[in-house]
């Protein structure tokens, strides 16, 4: 599936699948990956309990502390980043994305060198792998 970028450091993949069924398939290769969970959020579902109604919308936050430690000890405001984070939503023409921050944005926005964006460069091949039919 082909991924879009924009000039304000999101990658957004297209999805075959329904919100949940994205999110869940991601949590799924998340945890294969052995990286941790955090938090799964309904955005969507905490609309609809204050009577509100929004498009699908889910959040899933997860990493690994042996990954993403070494990046905020050297850049602690990369914390406001971290963990990862996949945004899984519906657009007004129904088509599912699963969107993420690029690595490129992240090093640039926190001034990371090379080798630490590495630790945390491998969300892209995730999603790539929760989306794939």
């Amino acid at each position: 599936m082909p991924m879009t970028t924009g000039d304000n450091g999101m990658a957004h993949v297209p999805s075959p699948f329904s919100v949940p069924d994205t999110l869940r398939r991601l949590e799924r290769v998340v945890k294969a990956q052995g990286l941790t969970v955090f938090a799964r959020i309904d955005f969507s579902g905490d609309a609809e309990r204050a009577g509100l109604t929004m498009r699908p919308t889910q959040l899933l936050l997860f990493g690994n502390p042996t990954a993403g430690t070494p990046v905020m000890i050297a850049s602690p405001g990369v914390a406001i980043d971290l963990p990862l984070k996949a945004l899984v939503w519906q657009d007004d023409d129904g088509v599912v994305r699963v969107s993420s921050n690029t690595p490129e944005y992240l090093k640039k926005r926190h001034g990371l060198s090379d080798d630490l964006v590495q630790h945390i460069a491998g969300v892209a091949a995730l999603i790539a792998q929760a989306v794939a039919s």
